[in-house]
């Protein structure tokens, strides 16, 4: 990944290009707080919105798009499909429901937002409808491991473009990113700060003086370093901007080694394998 500004890309496999920096709206209340969040955002230089049906803000994100003022084309928007909606015929109808809140004509990336054991497939045959069809501009996942990856790989159809999830300092993952890597499926991180929590790691705190930034602006430029794209959620308009204030310094690699080194192996959202919702 060229990492240059806050309008940089990475190319995904069909050559559609995706912001590597962008505002997710996970938790984001539905009304005002979303659509302010996201006009901060675009001021800012942002193009990328990360949702999702589950979030209950859809509505939300296609009200400060249609406000902006910034042409539809120059932003990118990812949705993903929830659990409860998996299935080939009731994907569609889910997808059809979050264009229609979304009030937009396509949206750029569409993902199964979690490997539901016996529907993924079928989910996924139902993206690839969407993307033939050109309701999409690329299709992914998000919280699938290695063997969920395979399955759909072994079955000689699209693979995903994006594999979104949970990546921060106490879980790297190594290997799955080096599947992805070998697969061109572009890696993109979830909590990427943990909640914050990487505010309280020594190393980032001392990265942070090194080069006057916050554990959170280390974190951020690392998961670029590392090639992978990621959608720090903020609803404040200084976080916002502080977040996207990651280009005017660089990490050693030996840095970005230290810092891989923190890894824990320790989530803290749910176990791709080991979910019941």
């Amino acid at each position: 990944m060229k990492i240059s500004d806050i309008n940089g890309s990475v190319s995904l496999a069909n050559g559609v290009k995706m912001p590597y920096l962008g505002l997710g709206v996970f938790e984001a209340e539905q009304g005002n707080e979303t659509v302010q969040a996201i006009h901060w955002a675009l001021e800012a230089g942002y193009r990328h919105i990360d949702t999702a049906a589950l979030y209950g803000n859809e509505e939300s994100v296609g009200k400060a798009i249609q406000t902006s003022g910034i042409p539809r084309e120059e932003i990118f928007v990812t949705t993903k499909v929830w659990n409860s909606d998996q299935g080939f015929h009731s994907t569609l109808d889910a997808f059809s429901h979050s264009l229609e809140k979304l009030k937009l004509d396509y949206v750029d990336l569409y993902l199964v937002h979690w490997p539901v054991r016996d529907k993924y497939v079928y989910t996924w045959e139902a993206l690839e409808e969407l993307y033939a069809g050109k309701l999409v501009r690329a299709i992914g996942v998000s919280n699938f491991l290695r063997h969920q990856l395979e399955r759909l790989i072994n079955r000689k159809g699209m693979l995903p473009m994006v594999n979104q999830v949970e990546f921060h300092p106490y879980l790297v993952q190594p290997q799955l990113h080096k599947f992805c890597r070998k697969n061109s499926i572009q890696y993109q991180a979830w909590t990427p700060i943990m909640k914050g929590q990487v505010n309280e790691i020594p190393l980032l705190q001392e990265l942070g003086r090194k080069y006057s930034k916050t554990p959170v602006q280390i974190t951020l430029r690392w998961d670029l370093q590392k090639g992978v794209v990621t959608i720090p959620k903020s609803v404040r308009k200084e976080r916002i901007i502080e977040n996207a204030s990651i280009f005017d310094f660089e990490l050693t690699p030996e840095e970005v080694k230290a810092i891989d080194g923190l890894d824990r192996h320790s989530r803290i959202g749910a176990d791709p394998d080991n979910f019941n919702f």
